[in-house]
């Protein structure tokens, strides 16, 4: 794991191939953060990564947020999940559904996508499906800019994992 004087001395092409999957599908998120180097903590690193996401407009964020799975979708069940997607997943147990779980997950997902053109976004590390099929049904009834701002912000709780896991301090 390189530490941050390591990450900050790269050139560009060492960055992204490092950094670009930190973003799911995304590494223009990396491409973006890179001339703002040197950053004083992986915090700040997060934080210019974050803020390309923010800055984007809002057709690029709506793709950006669209390039993530189906939470025990079919990418999950056809195991074609990015490592980072599936590790998370199976870390909440959505790699072991029964068919009752699958059928709700599928349901909340199709309402979910017509309600705000996204896919559902959250941090599953730490939380259990039971949990998880809470907040989805609960966030179904939000108002749909507050529920992007939301989807960003649990974009923001994965990728600082992913981060952590990538770069030492």
């Amino acid at each position: 794991m390189p530490d941050l004087a390591s990450v900050n001395r790269m050139e560009a092409e060492g960055f992204v191939a490092l950094l670009g999957g930190v973003f799911e599908h995304a590494p223009w998120v990396a491409e973006a953060a890179w001339p703002h180097r040197p950053f004083a903590s992986v915090g700040a690193l997060h934080d210019a990564m974050m803020q390309a996401v923010r800055a984007a407009s809002a057709e690029r964020r709506r793709a950006f947020l669209n390039n993530h799975p189906d939470l025990a979708g079919p990418e999950a069940r056809a195991r074609s999940l990015t490592t980072e997607s599936a590790s998370e997943q199976g870390s909440a147990g959505l790699d072991r559904i029964t068919a009752e779980e699958a059928a709700a997950f599928d349901r909340l997902n199709a309402a979910y996508r017509a309600r705000f053109g996204f896919p559902f976004i959250i941090a599953v590390r730490g939380r259990g499906r039971a949990e998880i099929l809470a907040v989805f049904e609960e966030r179904l009834a939000r108002d749909p800019t507050l529920e992007e701002a939301t989807a960003l912000e649990e974009v923001a709780r994965i990728t600082r994992m992913r981060l952590d896991g990538l770069v030492g301090p």
